[in-house]
């Protein structure tokens, strides 16, 4: 039986796995190319040179690989790339990327993307993250893995979000968050760590005693960026348990462009 709903319109030069389900009334593009066991519901426009990977679930009404909402975009064959086993729902939008940045907008796995959810051309993010209902991020916003964002969270164009930080409800976010950190307030303040969402993720008792710690340096020792970072760099030989977690902090702090959330 086929998995392709009679309503909907696929593309003869569309590429879709045979074990693709398209739901009533969807529209699949011709650049379009979905892998194994990925679900598109009813009522989903995919287009726009879009790759999909695997077991990925689009609920109704989403809008993929649309134009980017750039004046500065004039057609060119620009990307969306979504990775496996994400989970994307109602009136989700992603947009195409533009040939200013890399020109493709990228999603990886295991992603949990909520209702209302905007992701806006170039941005790249990474895998196991949440986007609360109403999530929001502007053009070339990077987020690591395992961030989460709170409903309503909104992030100016070009901020990059650290791995397992957390972004507060209703946050307006105009400068980088840190990996680990705890966000919210507009404008954003750091409020910590994001402890228990390190505890869920298995970080050991060691791990959060040297993040806790590379904490304290950049936020609480009034210290300069620049006297942090050599602090940190002492931090990760004292407490060889935490050097890695620490390393990625610190070189996070070396590629922020907007400043830091502080």
């Amino acid at each position: 039986m086929s998995k392709i709903h009679p309503s909907a319109i696929v593309d003869p030069k569309a590429q879709l796995d045979s074990s693709v389900e398209v739901g009533p009334y969807s529209i699949i593009g011709p650049n379009v190319r979905i892998d194994a066991g990925t679900v598109i519901g009813p009522h989903v426009v995919v287009e726009g040179h879009t790759t999909i990977g695997k077991d990925n679930k689009f609920f109704q009404f989403s809008s993929i690989g649309a134009a980017p909402q750039d004046k500065k975009w004039q057609g060119e064959p620009t990307r969306l790339e979504v990775g496996d086993r994400n989970t994307v729902r109602e009136f989700v939008t992603f947009n195409l990327g533009t040939a200013q940045d890399e020109g493709v907008t990228r999603l990886g796995n295991d992603n949990w993307i909520s209702a209302y959810v905007h992701l806006a051309h170039d941005c790249q993010v990474g895998s196991n993250t949440i986007f609360s209902n109403n999530a929001q991020l502007a053009g070339h916003v990077h987020v690591g893995d395992w961030a989460i964002l709170s409903g309503y969270a909104g992030v100016h164009q070009f901020c990059k979000i650290g791995a397992h930080a957390f972004i507060g409800m209703y946050t307006s976010l105009t400068q980088d968050v840190p990996p680990y950190v705890l966000v919210s307030g507009n404008p954003a303040g750091a409020r910590g760590v994001n402890l228990e969402g390190l505890k869920r993720r298995g970080f050991t008792r060691e791990q959060l005693d040297g993040i806790r710690s590379a904490y304290k340096l950049l936020y609480r020792s009034n210290l300069t960026l620049d006297e942090a970072k050599a602090a940190l760099q002492a931090e990760e030989q004292r407490l060889p348990a935490a050097a890695a977690d620490i390393r990625l902090l610190r070189e996070f702090l070396d590629a922020a462009t907007r400043g830091i959330v502080r």
